[in-house]
């Protein structure tokens, strides 16, 4: 009975010590999660102090992370969240005044810039850098040092924000018919004449209201020749060689071409001989050399340079964007045959084949050695810039339109590659609007926990509206004059209709968007912005392989290998072809309107996806 007892007393001492020492150690897990807080809470707000002075846009930037992550701690008595708020005054002050210096600096590019991201917080500027009389002025100072095609592109801004008076018309009209340049001659007589302006010199007049014919605007394209010295195939020496076609965009020798032509000139993954010239007649006229200024790979353009005056200049300023069924011609070199013209209609618009934007679909013969070459309407104006054909598939051609080269023109003729903004986003248009179906990691929406299966509301204030099949472009083509490091307000919301709003910044868009994501995130996670399928595992299991397709984006990879909602899958293998820019998923597939056969499927599909913001 004793010995009884004694096991009781043992039994009631060990639950009360254990329940003492649980309480105990619960107390010590929230204390140190308190600690845990406050150092990493402290270790943030230290590196945000130190940004604020020389860079309070990535302060800001650090500052709404905070809010974001530490959103549940804003009553703690610490005073940490005080001091953030103070913090994100200074930032914005700061960067107000540094919007300030610009204007008066003449900085115009940066006070453009600064605004945009002071706008995205809320915050607005007495001179934003883009007041019509600030952007005529930059004109003038492009035209003064002899940046002719900037001082056009600036000057027609000026124009669009409020008309120019009769001198300022005047005096482009004079540098457009001197640069050979008729339908930015027309657009300044046309500013000139709203003006009030008369006794304008019949020498400008007879230039201006005159027409280019198909003969002159031959003149103004050339053959350009990658040569990329000799390699070997099966024992043999073979001349290797780029062919691609190119116009003049400015007297002084400025022209437009695509990037593939040019690749090997400024990939720095090519490690071969690489040499460029342009031809301007047939294969017996002497070769110039030409260097490259800039380039946008995104949209497959670039911006090369030769000293040479050319007899014609295709003009920039007409902004035309033309309907399905509307004549164009072509005007290129293919496969060497130099000034060929082809003609066809204009078969469809809103094509993606590239990274950002559209692009439009012609039938007019393309081949080998037409890329880079211009596309014009039977007007004369400049529509598009010709970049590929589908070899087995004759009459399907495609250009670049002459409105995403007006955009990114700016940033090439700046030098070096041009920088995109990137968030980090993948989306799929939905009749309820932008949906997003992954957040890739490491990146700005990452960081800020936007969450996947919300809808995009606003970018920067606006609702982005666009006919079926534009959104996504659209939306790409709000986001493109944020440079990478500015701040962009961006709204979303969930499926409940709880709204988000979060202030992010920018980054530089990598080459292929989705390629560090396939090297850091889960197989099943990377089908959803690479083959169209978002997935959802089975039986709970974290390591198990086999999942069921949860969605299927509409013209997806998934989609057009007839993979549907509530289908079964195991994923076997990711393949990931860096150097060929393109991915492979093995899967093995039950699909249900085949009453679940199971099918062993490869999924291939390019990285560089276009549906990314």
């Amino acid at each position: 009975m004793m010995k009884s007892f004694k096991v009781t007393q043992l039994v009631f001492a060990a639950v009360i010590g254990f329940l003492f020492f649980s309480c105990t150690s619960t107390e010590t897990q929230e204390d140190e999660s308190m600690a845990i807080f406050r150092s990493t809470s402290s270790i943030r707000l230290s590196d945000i102090e130190k940004q604020i002075a020389e860079n309070p846009i990535s302060a800001l930037h650090m500052i709404y992370i905070y809010k974001e992550v530490y959103s549940n701690k804003q009553n703690d008595e610490d005073g940490d969240w005080n001091t953030l708020l103070e913090y994100e005054k200074e930032a914005a002050e700061n960067l107000r005044v540094m919007q300030e210096k610009a204007v008066k600096e003449e900085r115009w590019d940066d006070a453009v810039s600064f605004s945009r991201s002071l706008a995205s917080i809320g915050v607005t500027v007495e001179s934003t850098g883009l007041e019509p009389d600030f952007v005529l002025a930059n004109a003038k100072k492009k035209l003064a040092d002899g940046d002719s095609l900037s001082a056009f592109l600036a000057a027609v801004k000026a124009h669009e924000l409020q008309p120019l008076d009769s001198a300022s018309a005047l005096l482009f009209l004079e540098a457009a018919v001197k640069g050979r340049q008729r339908r930015v001659a027309a657009f300044f007589l046309s500013a000139a004449l709203s003006a009030g302006l008369r006794n304008i010199p019949s020498e400008l007049l007879e230039y201006a209201r005159g027409r280019d014919t198909v003969s002159d605007m031959i003149k103004g394209v050339a053959t350009v020749l990658v040569d990329r010295g000799i390699r070997v195939e099966r024992g043999m020496g073979i001349p290797d060689r780029v062919l691609g076609s190119a116009f003049f965009v400015d007297a002084s020798g400025l022209l437009i071409t695509n990037y593939h032509v040019i690749a090997s000139e400024v990939d720095p993954k090519y490690k071969g001989y690489s040499r460029m010239y342009i031809r301007l007649g047939d294969a017996a006229s002497p070769r110039i050399p030409a260097r490259v200024i800039g380039w946008d790979k995104a949209l497959d353009l670039a911006l090369i340079k030769t000293e040479y005056e050319t007899e014609y200049v295709f003009s920039l300023v007409d902004r035309v964007i033309p309907r399905v069924g509307d004549t164009v011609l072509a005007i290129g070199s293919p496969i060497g045959l130099e000034k060929t013209v082809t003609s066809g209609i204009v078969s469809a618009l809103g094509r993606r084949f590239l990274q950002i934007g559209d692009v439009i679909q012609i039938d007019a013969s393309v081949n080998g050695g037409n890329s880079g070459g211009p596309l014009v309407d039977s007007e004369g104006r400049l529509v598009g810039i010709v970049f590929a054909g589908i070899d087995q598939h004759q009459g399907l051609n495609f250009a670049i339109p002459a409105e995403q080269l007006i955009a990114a023109l700016p940033s090439m003729i700046k030098g070096g590659k041009a920088q995109r903004p990137w968030l980090g986003l993948t989306l799929c248009e939905t009749l309820q609007g932008a949906e997003i179906i992954y957040t890739a990691p490491n990146t700005p929406v990452a960081r800020h926990l936007v969450r996947e299966g919300s809808y995009i509301k606003t970018i920067n204030g606006k609702t982005i509206t666009a006919a079926q099949g534009g959104l996504i472009p659209a939306m790409q083509n709000a986001l493109f004059p944020a440079g990478p490091g500015e701040l962009v307000a961006l709204e979303t919301v969930d499926a409940e209709g709880v709204v988000k709003k979060n202030i992010i910044m920018t980054v530089r868009r990598p080459d292929l968007p989705l390629l560090e994501a396939t090297k850091v995130d889960k197989r099943e996670k990377i089908a959803a912005p690479l083959f169209g399928m978002v997935l959802s595992p089975v039986y709970g299991g974290i390591f198990s392989s086999n999942f069921v397709v949860k969605k299927v984006v509409r013209g997806s990879i998934a989609d057009e290998a007839g993979i549907s909602e509530n289908d079964p899958i195991s994923i076997m293998r990711l393949r990931v072809m860096e150097n060929d820019g393109y991915a492979l998923m093995e899967i093995s597939v039950k699909k249900r309107r085949m009453g679940y056969l199971e099918t062993n499927m490869q999924l291939p599909v390019w990285l560089d996806s276009p549906d990314t913001l």
